[in-house]
């Protein structure tokens, strides 16, 4: 976990940027030695968001397969898909 005061930010916006790129990782701002902020480079928060969504998406699939909603083979998801590639 890498912590960081607002200062830094402040006083050395370059450095903050080049450690969140390089790092990979949520930088913690403090402000009066308190949690404040979270900052991260762009790249790593959308792919973050991406995979949030795509985890979103798959319980709520697994919500309605347990609350008995259609299910459908492999083989018949893959039939289903060539009839739309078809279609178009």
């Amino acid at each position: 976990m890498i912590i960081k005061p607002s200062a830094v930010l402040r006083n050395d916006y370059s450095t903050i940027s080049k450690l969140a790129k390089e790092t990979k990782e949520p930088i913690y701002i403090t402000k009066n030695g308190e949690g404040d902020l979270v900052l991260m480079d762009i790249d790593v928060f959308e792919k973050r968001e991406q995979m949030l969504q795509l985890r979103a998406k798959v319980l709520q699939a697994e919500e309605e397969r347990i609350s008995g909603a259609e299910t459908l083979s492999v083989s018949e998801a893959r039939k289903r898909l060539k009839e739309r590639i078809n279609e178009n």
